[in-house]
């Protein structure tokens, strides 16, 4: 069965929402064109943008096999990420619930 981990990535300290989006979306095309079985590996990614310790954030569900490669990739590119729970698992029936997109691949 496959598990994953509540991966939240975090926006630059005062940084805007649409800015925060903006680098987002350029860093998972960069991930989709560059690291393709890296970006399958994302399972879902939060319906809403959160708050975590006074920085905008949106969280992704990411396999557990996947988790290096993802971060490595979020701290090459500058973005960084909330501290990772990996004792946290997650079911591909949790990570499917109402506030979870899931990603098509």
């Amino acid at each position: 069965m496959t598990e994953y981990l509540c991966l939240t990535l975090l926006a630059r300290a005062e940084e805007a929402e649409d800015a925060f989006k903006a680098r987002l979306t350029a860093f998972w095309t960069h991930v989709i064109r560059t690291q393709p079985d890296t970006y399958d590996a994302v399972f879902a990614e939060a319906k809403a943008f959160d708050t975590t310790d006074g920085r905008r954030s949106r969280a992704y569900m990411v396999e557990t096999s996947a988790i290096d490669a993802v971060t490595q990739a979020l701290a090459a590119n500058g973005v960084d990420c909330a501290p990772l729970d990996t004792d946290d698992v997650y079911t591909k029936y949790e990570a499917s619930g109402s506030e979870w997109f899931q990603i098509a691949h």
